[in-house]
């Protein structure tokens, strides 16, 4: 099973759309999965339903973080690399998915009760997330051949 496809089979297990992708990377990157899975826990739902970035692409700004960022305070090199792969990741993203914020790709304000409870009830993150984490960790994956 390739990366994409773990994060999307993450996501159906019950993990949030940022950890899915967080996870799915973390420990081919040297990264505890555990560790992974707590540190994405608040980015699921646009930040903790808050309908901003999506977590599968925040997600993917970890997994990016993961496998160039910096391994000390003066690595401005890596750094610099990152944001600019974070950019183009965000840029692909927002090719693909039509939009980078929760509220655009479901059509719903997370933060607002009534609206979260109306995207459960209709079954939307179950329906179109799992596309968004699948291009996310596809995103990543192209992103790291390229290098």
């Amino acid at each position: 099973m390739n990366r994409p496809e773990r994060a999307e089979q993450l996501f159906q297990q019950g993990t949030n759309c940022a950890q899915a992708v967080a996870c799915s990377f973390a420990e081919d990157l040297g990264a505890d999965r555990e560790l992974a899975l707590r540190m994405a826990t608040g980015f699921g739902g646009g930040m903790g339903h808050t309908s901003n970035t999506c977590g599968a692409l925040t997600g993917a700004v970890m997994a990016l973080g993961l496998a160039f960022g910096m391994k000390n305070t003066g690595d401005q090199a890596a750094k610099d690399r990152t944001y600019a792969l974070v950019g183009e990741a965000v840029r692909r993203f927002r090719e693909r998915a039509g939009a980078i914020a929760c509220t655009d790709l479901l059509g719903f304000d997370l933060s607002i009760p009534e609206q979260l409870k109306a995207v459960r009830d209709r079954g939307l993150t179950k329906e179109k997330c799992p596309a968004y984490v699948k291009a996310a960790a596809e995103i990543v994956e192209q992103l790291m051949r390229e290098q």
